[in-house]
């Protein structure tokens, strides 16, 4: 899909740019939005040029104001739940839950640049991207307690794990919304900027990603911090972290990383994620590790 019409993707010189592009109704979350983003992820994935992501909103006051309710958005992400009996049903799954699932299983480092306010999904989609900076004039909130209902987009399973059970409450249990400087302060967002130089920090960090990086290291990296924490004991990790470097060291990626080291110039890393991961990925789908 490239005729997007509620978001903007643009991809130059190895970064794509995801931009919720709502700005008349604070890029509020629809069924067509979620729609677009994962499509947006698949073409991005299967782009070896791309080397990172970066998640904006459009306009200056919103990232993302949650899910759109009103009829006319078009886009409410919440089934009546008289329309199915079976709650196995397809149709009973969580939009947001869609969404981040999706961004778990990117292959690429993702960065979230909030510009403004962020609440309900405008929060949770972002807690499944890997680095999460936020302009002065963000805000955020976890607002599920205040309308009847409860945290979604997996957030359950990822808001503890960035901050800690402690804080994830407090935030879940008040709905309340609170500032860029207490996001930083529970460690939701690794650094607060002016809001005129926030993509220009971003940018930053996805040029560091992509100049530098092998991309198959990157994304191996990637798969193995969100998931090797959840095993059971430490061997788990060790398991894939033994086949993970007796692989790569072996490869292309890693003649270069040292040739380039020793030569004193810039890495030119021929690996390709489409086609040159380890043969063992995605480890987590073999049933040994299930």
């Amino acid at each position: 899909m490239t005729d997007y019409t509620q978001i903007l993707v643009d991809k130059a010189d190895g970064i794509a740019t995801i931009t919720l592009n709502r700005p008349e109704k604070m890029n509020a979350f629809t069924n067509v939005m979620m729609t677009e983003m994962i499509a947006a992820m698949d073409d991005i994935d299967a782009d070896d040029d791309v080397r990172a992501v970066i998640f904006t909103g459009a306009g200056d006051r919103a990232f993302c104001a949650g899910a759109d309710l009103t009829p006319e958005g078009g886009g409410r992400v919440f089934s009546d739940p008289t329309e199915v009996e079976d709650l196995s049903d397809e149709r009973v799954r969580d939009g947001g839950g869609r969404l981040t699932l999706r961004l778990f299983n990117s292959t690429k480092p993702l960065i979230s640049a909030c510009n403004g306010v962020a609440v309900g999904i405008g929060a949770t989609m972002q807690l499944a991207m890997d680095i999460r900076l936020a302009s002065d004039t963000a805000r955020y909130g976890f607002v599920f307690a205040r309308r009847g209902i409860v945290p979604e987009a997996c957030s359950s399973w990822f808001l503890p794990k960035l901050v800690g059970i402690q804080q994830a409450l407090e935030w879940c249990y008040s709905g309340r919304v609170f500032d860029a400087a207490e996001a930083k302060e529970g460690r939701l967002v690794r650094s607060i900027h002016p809001q005129a130089e926030l993509m220009d920090v971003a940018k930053g960090l996805a040029r560091e990603i992509a100049d530098n990086t092998s991309a198959i290291s990157v994304s191996m990296t990637r798969a193995m911090m969100w998931r090797n924490p959840s095993g059971d004991h430490p061997m788990d990790a060790h398991n894939v972290d033994s086949k993970a470097i007796y692989r790569l060291s072996r490869g292309a990626d890693a003649m270069e990383g040292i040739a380039s080291f020793l030569e004193k110039r810039d890495p030119e890393y021929p690996g390709k994620v489409s086609t040159d991961m380890p043969d063992f990925y995605p480890w987590w789908q073999e049933p040994e590790y299930k």
